[in-house]
């Protein structure tokens, strides 16, 4: 089995979490606590990337990601 270290961004409004995958297009998922989004976007994950080493892609990992926040006066 490989091991893929992936990006995760969580974000958290009125209902509840999302969070998303930078580097697999596509993989998002919803939870009502951060504990459940975590385990629903590994699911997500785990099943994206089985079907892409199907179909004989290959998984592109980024050696760092940053995130920061931003203030902006308008």
């Amino acid at each position: 089995m490989e091991h893929y270290k992936l990006s995760v961004i969580v974000e958290k409004d009125s209902d509840g979490y999302i969070a998303l995958c930078p580097e697999l297009q596509g993989c998002y998922a919803q939870g009502e606590t951060y504990e459940e989004v975590i385990e629903n976007l590994k699911d997500v994950i785990q099943l994206h990337v089985k079907d892409r080493i199907s179909m004989g892609e290959k998984i592109e990992t980024l050696e760092m990601i940053s995130l920061t926040s931003l203030e902006v006066t308008v």
